[in-house]
């Protein structure tokens, strides 16, 4: 059946002069606003061990907004200081609840800004898109269309660390799930091949980092001799930003041709629960882990998946997919990672990879 989901569609704009000046004072005061209510938060539990709740950081900012000293709050939206609060309080909650650590503050230095905007604090109107404190829409480059008749509830506006300027609109989506389909396939990750397909398919692993190791490290080095706080240091961080921020977008637009592929072409997808945080220790491998995105791939099959209807299941990642014989079912005592290839006493020889995401799907099976 179909369903209705929260969806962000992100594009590209180029501000003017003047609404670059004003995101930029906002997410200025975004960070003031949220770094201040962190440390009066934490004051107030560690000296009286009382937990402020939303209400009482919305009262704080107030008055805090009718001070004197901080009177330059006034010139930006008071929407996205008070989305900064929820962000807050949510970080609490979810510390709280041991979900996850105690929220850190933000630095001016952090290489990503943002701002959010509620309904209240922008205007929709022909398909054009201004915020508050703005007299022209931005302009937006519509890389792909918005669903029909969607009305954004959300605008977040973003600055990465190569100074390209992202506005990212929330919308609810009607999605139609997908025809079902009797294919399945077992995936089994790597670093030789970025995918192995129980098929027998092996998906290449472009190595997007190393292909541009040499460039970076060029531009890294430049970097280490300027003079700090120079104008030549600031424009040498800007080419190893954009350098970055180059590789992050090949990586991920090979992961979204990749999942949406799986997805589209199989009814049950299985593969491994790896601890890629754990793995990352490992200072021989954690280069080209980080450069194949393992849990970035995880992380779009998991909505895909949801979304079109398809199944994800996911192997306990103590599974001894790449010793476990798929013919006769034994499990060899010891396969270093140098042997690609090995042969069973049943006779059976196997590809290691191969093998893996055979047993893989094996087991994604009998858990469905």
């Amino acid at each position: 059946m179909p369903q209705t989901v929260k969806r962000a569609y992100k594009y590209r704009f180029y501000p003017t002069p003047e609404q670059a000046e004003e995101l930029s004072r906002t997410f200025g005061c975004v960070r003031l606003i949220y770094n201040k209510a962190l440390e009066e938060r934490t004051r107030a539990y560690r000296e009286d061990g009382h937990r402020m709740s939303y209400s009482e950081s919305s009262a704080w900012l107030t008055a805090l907004k009718r001070s004197s000293e901080f009177a330059f709050l006034a010139q930006v939206s008071s929407v996205p200081l008070q989305q900064a609060l929820r962000h807050l309080h949510a970080g609490f909650a979810n510390y709280f609840a041991r979900r996850a650590g105690y929220p850190v503050f933000k630095s001016r230095k952090r290489a990503r800004a943002s701002a959010e905007y509620t309904r209240s604090a922008f205007r929709w109107r022909d398909g054009q898109l201004t915020l508050a404190k703005m007299d022209v829409p931005l302009a937006i480059v519509w890389s792909r269309p918005l669903p029909d008749g969607a009305r954004p509830s959300t605008v977040t506006v973003s600055r990465d660390a190569a100074g390209r300027w992202f506005v990212s609109i929330l919308v609810e989506e009607t999605i139609h799930p997908l025809n079902p389909i009797e294919q399945m396939v077992g995936v089994d990750a790597g670093l030789s091949t970025l995918a192995t397909l129980s098929t027998g398919e092996k998906i290449a692993n472009p190595r997007h980092e190393r292909r541009h190791r040499h460039a970076l490290a060029r531009a890294q080095r430049a970097l280490a001799r300027k003079q700090p706080d120079s104008r030549n240091r600031a424009k040498a961080r800007l080419r190893v930003a954009r350098l970055h921020a180059r590789v992050a977008d090949c990586r991920r637009d090979v992961l979204h041709k990749l999942s949406t592929r799986l997805v589209r072409e199989n009814q049950v997808i299985a593969v491994e629960d790896l601890a890629v945080r754990h793995l990352l220790k490992n200072h021989q491998l954690a280069r080209a882990i980080g450069d194949a995105g393992w849990r970035e791939l995880r992380t779009m099959l998991t909505y895909k998946a949801a979304w079109y209807g398809r199944r994800l299941v996911v192997i306990d990642r103590w599974f001894p997919s790449s010793r476990l014989c798929s013919a006769c079912g034994t499990v060899q005592q010891a396969l270093p990672l140098d042997v690609r290839e090995w042969a069973c006493d049943c006779g059976a020889r196997h590809d290691r990879d191969a093998n893996a995401a055979n047993n893989i799907l094996a087991a994604g099976l009998a858990e469905s």
